[in-house]
């Protein structure tokens, strides 16, 4: 484990711009999509330059079944006490207050987050934050991948129990450290990114699926269970400027290229697809020779976009990178 030694490395006055304090957090869920619920949770409080607090850790029973056991191990006879996420919302609100969010793939951790607290009708109490694999990027640290226990393994931090939220939040905690004092004295602005609450949540099924999708049973003190839905489909405007081509690996988005979404995404699709519009981008439905770039947490999977993606020779990147793309889109 890394010690604090690193604060004596770190220049003095620390930046002026960087947070009071962060959050490092977990969460394992039942899935990807944006119906999926969160099984535990955990917290760890750093203060400002990096130095733990504080750590928590909750199960959370998700009113449904469990999902990947064999990721997370957690059965639905583990989950039957546990507590409603709604039980623990206001306790999780407590170690979020006032700090920034710092998670690996931050997209995904955010979007469960701010789901569950609509669901519950509460507020979230966090307005930014970090992705560890953006600074990773920022930093151009040398791993061979922008997995957690890549990070882990460059700073020499032991993996206890890899997919339990409690030791990947202590994991990240330790290699966030680091990270930051090698930012501090690189004088390098961290990317922090905006935390939208969801405000346009509803309870009730979506019209297309409500006939077919349904849960009940399983997971004791437990309520049916439909799949949420945030708003219906609607037309999307024509983007207003000229395709630029591909994307380059590497480069900035340009406003105009066509972009496609394949498979599940951490954040709400359209939520997703609303940015892209926003930023400039033309949302493709499709790939074709024209798509400059495909997005998706599956580029294996045979779907129909993938393999045409493939055939074309259409760049491909994740969610985690293109929603970093997002905040610097080079204007037509």
């Amino acid at each position: 484990m890394l010690d604090d030694s690193s604060a004596a490395a770190s220049p003095s006055p620390w930046p002026a711009a960087y947070p009071e304090g962060y959050a490092v957090v977990d969460v394992e869920t039942t899935g990807l999509a944006r119906d999926d619920r969160i099984v535990s949770a955990a917290v760890y409080q750093l203060d400002a330059r990096g130095r733990v607090e504080d750590r928590w850790y909750t199960l959370v029973n998700p009113e449904r079944d469990p999902g990947p056991v064999w990721i997370h191990g957690l059965t639905s006879e583990v989950l039957e006490g546990a507590p409603l996420f709604g039980e623990i919302a206001g306790e999780f609100a407590k170690r979020l207050d006032g700090r920034v969010l710092v998670a690996h793939n931050a997209a995904f951790d955010w979007a469960m987050i701010a789901r569950e607290y609509a669901r519950a009708r509460a507020d979230v109490p966090v307005r930014q934050r970090l992705c560890t694999i953006a600074l990773s990027k920022e930093l151009r640290l040398p791993l061979p991948n922008h997995k957690l226990e890549s990070l882990a393994a460059h700073y020499g931090v032991v993996q206890q129990r890899a997919h339990h939220a409690l030791d990947d939040a202590r994991v990240l905690a330790e290699a966030f450290r680091p990270s930051l004092h090698r930012a501090a004295r690189e004088g390098l602005r961290l990317p922090l990114l905006a935390c939208q609450p969801l405000t346009e949540w509803s309870d009730g099924p979506s019209p297309a699926r409500s006939a077919s999708v349904g849960y009940s049973g399983g997971i004791g003190h437990q309520r049916s269970y439909r799949p949420a839905t945030w708003r219906a489909s609607r037309k999307r405007p024509a983007c207003p400027y000229p395709n630029p081509g591909r994307y380059k690996p590497g480069e900035q988005l340009i406003q105009g290229m066509r972009v496609a979404f394949s498979g599940d995404t951490s954040i709400d699709r359209e939520l997703l697809e609303d940015r892209a519009t926003d930023a400039g981008l033309h949302v493709a439905t499709s790939v074709s020779r024209l798509t400059s770039l495909l997005v998706t947490n599956d580029p294996d999977s045979p779907t129909s976009k993938t393999v045409k993606a493939r055939s074309y020779s259409t760049p491909v990147i994740d969610e985690a990178a293109f929603v970093q793309l997002l905040s610097h889109v080079t204007p037509a």
